[in-house]
């Protein structure tokens, strides 16, 4: 069975920042890249701290997602990744605003050397239209 594939862009999050789209749809499900605390308008990261990086991640996230007619709602499953695995409890109040009630997303959290511009967290989400 062959499914359509289709690449998702918006203005409204960050341009890719090198041979990658921010999205893919494959039939029902969206496939995102990694969103890490940059500024759509300006390229530049936002944020000193774990606590407003990880907004302006989720941000660019549901941005994407909602580009590809979707939403953190639909949402399946996440990634996340922190330069210091000591942020992990900040950044998890910031995600236990985004995502709420009884279906919430499996998740895998990680700590890494390094992120794209030195940031402190990207996160990327599988979603269904």
């Amino acid at each position: 069975m062959t499914m359509e594939r289709s690449i998702i862009a918006t203005d409204k999050a960050p341009a890719a920042i090198g041979p990658y789209s921010q999205a893919n749809r494959i039939g029902d499900f969206i496939f995102t890249s990694g969103q890490i605390p940059l500024d759509p308008a300006t390229g530049e990261m936002v944020g000193s701290d774990i606590v407003e990086q990880s907004e302006r991640a989720f941000s660019n996230l549901k941005a994407v997602l909602e580009a590809a007619g979707t939403g953190l709602d639909r949402v399946i499953k996440t990634t996340v990744f922190l330069a210091d695995i000591g942020d992990f409890a900040k950044m998890n109040e910031v995600y236990a605003r985004y995502f709420t009630g009884s279906m919430l997303p499996s998740r895998s959290a990680v700590e890494v050397a390094a992120l794209p511009k030195g940031a402190l967290v990207e996160i990327e989400a599988v979603a269904v239209v």
